[in-house]
């Protein structure tokens, strides 16, 4: 398997992508959003810019890899009973993270693909449109940022010394959406001064990888991030050295049989990064 073939592929579908969506938000397909929702409760919108998108992506994939050697796995074509794909190397695609960002215009959302091998990334794309830059990574190989002029640089975390005294001073980038009480008790309890808002989870790990954050923290209540929310951003933050692990530091693993991803999920650029996930079990053990 070719993986730098199938990252100069992929590159070009993420640019692709990004015009899309691009047109939807600034052009006059805004008006032709056509937005519904997956449940009765309206918390989990799609628009058209999500299905075109999706198409685009799989499309393109499927023309260029075909599907004898990959199977696909995207959130608009999850079906809930679909299990585990039986395939060694599966694409899993967020084509739009953030929707509700995307309908409001905050300009935060972003484009995820990853491709997984015995339930881990291999190859890793976030797309964020409005910055007009692509985040990408292959396993071993590093982090790299591409703008749409064709420049092209490494990411890499320095090696931080963990401190008890350093975590007051860290930024935690949270979500606007997707919070409960038991979360938000959490982040209140925890010791960071610093806080930033950020919509998709994409975006979120961005900052972390830009230097504008430091820890982002999910925690599940009645439902879960997915695999496609969470498998793209992983790579490409722990290939530049950052840590992306449930509380009790375990490895996250994808195309399971259960997309979700439940519990404790702790991102980090490294700093602090067992000394958090440990505090944050305690603290939760000590909520009522």
């Amino acid at each position: 398997m070719n993986l730098q073939s199938i990252l100069k592929l992929l590159r070009s579908i993420g640019w692709g992508a990004s015009e899309i969506l691009h047109s939807y938000y600034r052009g006059n397909k805004q008006d032709d959003l056509n937005i519904e929702y997956k449940d009765d409760k309206k918390k989990d919108p799609v628009t058209e810019a999500d299905l075109a998108v999706n198409n685009y992506i799989l499309n393109a994939l499927e023309s260029e890899l075909g599907c004898e050697e990959f199977g696909y796995v995207t959130e608009e074509t999850y079906k809930s009973k679909s299990g585990i794909n039986s395939s060694e190397w599966v694409w899993i695609i967020d084509p739009l993270d953030g929707t509700k960002d995307f309908i409001n215009k905050t300009g935060e959302y972003a484009i995820h693909v990853a491709l997984i091998r015995n339930q881990r990334p291999e190859l890793a794309l976030v797309a964020i449109p409005e910055a007009q830059k692509l985040y990408y990574a292959i396993k071993g190989s590093g982090t790299f940022v591409e703008t749409i002029d064709g420049n092209k640089k490494s990411l890499q975390f320095p090696k931080y010394e963990d401190s008890q005294d350093v975590l007051q001073d860290l930024t935690l980038v949270a979500s606007r959406n997707h919070r409960n009480q038991k979360l938000n008790y959490l982040l209140e309890t925890l010791p960071f001064k610093n806080r930033k808002s950020v919509g998709s989870i994409g975006g979120k790990i961005v900052a972390i990888l830009e230097q504008q954050a430091d820890i982002y923290i999910s925690l599940s209540g009645k439902s879960a991030p997915k695999d496609w929310d969470i498998a793209a951003p992983e790579l490409i933050l722990t290939e530049a050295g950052g840590k992306f692990t449930h509380f009790d530091g375990t490895p996250l693993q994808y195309n399971t049989g259960d997309i979700s991803q439940w519990g404790g999920l702790l991102a980090s650029n490294g700093k602090c990064h067992q000394m958090l996930c440990k505090q944050a079990e305690i603290i939760l053990n000590n909520y009522d």
